[in-house]
């Protein structure tokens, strides 16, 4: 069994997986347009070349996202975990640029480095550091 998430962007999914592509080296292994949709009442009239569905990859983890509803992030965090403070820091400043922190990147009683931000398109990040055992 899998769990994955799946992203409503409302209109800007295909600027998000280029920003994660950009800052997070996202990988796009599938996206279809509603124009491609082999039911062409699939697509809303002005949302032909929307995002109906995409799967990209993040590190070892799959993502999966639309135009489709509206983004409501509410009640969770996409959580990154990286072994080195340096690797922290930028992807912080990268994923928070355009966006608001919610707790800047510190020292933390289980963490070298840990910090929480919602980027520019809504979505809640952490940022961990992994601990030395």
């Amino acid at each position: 069994m899998q769990v994955q998430p799946y992203l409503h962007f409302n209109g800007c999914c295909e600027e998000a997986i280029e920003f994660y592509r950009r800052v997070l080296g996202a990988e796009v292994s599938f996206l279809m347009r509603f124009k491609d949709s082999p039911e062409p009442s699939m697509a809303p009239p002005g949302s032909e070349n929307k995002v109906m569905h995409a799967t990209f990859r993040i590190g070892s983890a799959t993502l999966m996202a639309s135009d489709c509803g509206p983004p409501s992030f509410e009640g969770f965090s996409l959580s990154i975990t990286v072994p080195g403070e340096d690797q922290a820091e930028r992807l912080f400043a990268a994923l928070s640029e355009g966006g608001q922190v919610k707790m800047p990147l510190a020292k933390t009683f289980f963490s070298p480095g840990f910090g929480m931000l919602t980027d520019r398109f809504g979505m809640p990040w952490m940022i961990h550091v992994a601990s030395a055992k």
